[in-house]
């Protein structure tokens, strides 16, 4: 089995501390090593480093390789720019094929939250099972509420069982839904969170590239011709700049014939925004959870994350402040989702220092 992580996001809702320059994937939001040391830690005592692949941003790539020096330098990938978790996906896979043109290849991200590493190692080996049969496997989250912030995947028949996991077929998968349908889902027992963890051979997923995304193919094979050669990057970059942006899920898993989920519980979070950061660390006495210093007055509830100076407060409740050099967020707790448009609104106010 060979991991691809992919580093490139940008995680403009965990702004102002997760930027441009370095998302949140390489800050240490939950302990002192970064997200994308944790992924790499978590893979290996199933994966050996020289099999761990990360795809980042190209500005990124050298911060990528300091922070996880045991993976070889040339398996960091450096895209031009980002244009989907489906491009993301192709250009990874052309890399490992030709390492290895059967290989199991699992997809993780550098930007998840996953309390038990050891279950998660247990589910991607039923899965890579499951993959040499020529599938393309999820891992699905067993839901705990109704949340209206995850995309779902609802399950079909029972089809297998690897490594004492249930393997079902996946009937459908579902956009972020209302409250009223997420219930609704929640209720059947028959829908999980989408992951966005994937297992499949390389040999496969390059296969429904080519019947599902034939354009993206395409573009692939050329950029295929050049790896190895002194043309590669210029290739690189004059094909990448023509590639259309595309989920994964979208381009193939909703689309593609033989795709299995496997329920699992592995104490999973997507850290999508402060509000998520806020149930994952320990609160006070107070109810609040407070990274760095602060002094408070009847404050209950509240995320306050800053390094920089003593933050004090009055009256707060349920809200988010987080403090950095430069800037200053307060928002509460409620609309944590909202940082994102935040952030857009500074792109198109030209603040683009703050980015």
């Amino acid at each position: 089995m060979y991991a691809l992580i992919m580093a490139g996001g940008s995680g403009t809702r965990l702004w102002p501390c997760s930027r441009e320059a370095c998302p949140k994937q390489l800050l240490g939001l939950l302990s002192e090593s970064t997200m994308l040391q944790e992924a790499c830690q978590r893979i290996m005592p199933l994966v050996p480093s020289d099999r761990i692949f990360v795809v980042t941003n190209e500005a990124c790539t050298d911060v990528v390789r300091r922070q996880i020096p045991q993976v070889p330098t040339d398996n960091v990938i450096g895209e031009p720019e980002g244009h989907g978790t489906g491009p993301c996906i192709g250009l990874s896979a052309l890399y490992l094929r030709r390492l290895d043109p059967e290989a199991v290849m699992a997809v993780l991200t550098a930007d998840h939250y996953i309390e038990k590493a050891d279950e998660l190692r247990r589910a991607l080996g039923a899965a890579a099972q499951v993959a040499e049969e020529g599938h393309l496997v999820t891992l699905g989250i067993e839901p705990n509420r109704p949340a209206t912030g995850y995309g779902y995947i609802q399950r079909g028949e029972k089809s297998a069982q690897a490594n004492g996991y249930d393997v079902y077929r996946v009937e459908k998968f579902t956009e972020k839904p209302d409250l009223t349908t997420a219930q609704a889902f929640i209720e059947s027992g028959r829908y999980y969170w989408n992951s966005g963890m994937f297992i499949w051979k390389v040999s496969t997923i390059l296969r429904e590239f080519e019947k599902l995304m034939p354009q993206l193919y395409a573009q692939l094979m050329e950029i295929d011709a050049a790896l190895g050669t002194a043309e590669e990057r210029a290739v690189l970059e004059r094909i990448w700049s023509k590639v259309e942006n595309e989920t994964i899920d979208y381009g193939v898993m909703e689309r593609a014939d033989e795709v299995a989920v496997i329920p699992v519980d592995i104490g999973w979070s997507d850290v999508g925004s402060w509000a998520t950061l806020f149930e994952l660390l320990p609160a006070d006495g107070e109810g609040n959870v407070v990274v760095g210093q602060h002094i408070g007055l009847d404050t209950k509830g509240c995320l306050i994350h800053g390094f920089h100076r003593l933050v004090t407060t009055i009256g707060l409740e349920d809200m988010i402040v987080v403090d950095t050099e430069d800037v200053l967020l307060v928002c509460p707790k409620e609309r944590a989702q909202e940082v994102r448009d935040l952030v857009k609104k500074l792109k198109e106010s030209g603040k683009d220092e703050y980015l």
